[in-house]
């Protein structure tokens, strides 16, 4: 087989070898990863909570995974079960959440645990 420079085939002196380009990508994650996480804090800040609010569940959004029982230390969660119509899947019941509004003190940890984004906190 011929060698790269019979076949005229040069190193090109401009082009980043493996290394750099892993460094740089590196280096593009952690600057999206900061950025992210930036985005994320003022988000978590911007949400409203504390006596004067409660947490509130947007039924079709929520998929029953349970997470925000898990966190809620006030108990003011629970799950039910709610007839599921769909032609696509063979599951006759979905759960939901449901926020018990005397219990919940509006700390917030439901809306930050949610992965569906199903929890908002509204005012009293």
């Amino acid at each position: 087989m011929p060698s790269l420079e019979k076949r005229g085939h040069f190193p090109n002196p401009y082009m980043a070898s493996r290394d750099e380009v892993a460094s740089r990508r590196t280096d593009v994650q952690r600057r999206i990863r900061i950025a992210l996480n930036a985005a994320k804090a003022e988000e978590r800040a911007s949400v409203k909570g504390g006596e004067t609010t409660v947490a509130f569940v947007k039924e079709e959004q929520c998929i029953g995974c349970d997470q925000c029982t898990i966190v809620c230390d006030d108990d003011a969660i629970e799950l039910y079960d709610k007839p599921l119509a769909s032609p696509l899947m063979k599951v006759d019941i979905n759960r939901k959440a449901k926020i018990l509004r005397d219990p919940c003190t509006g700390c917030r940890l439901c809306v930050f645990a949610c992965p569906t984004d199903a929890i908002i906190m509204i005012d009293r």
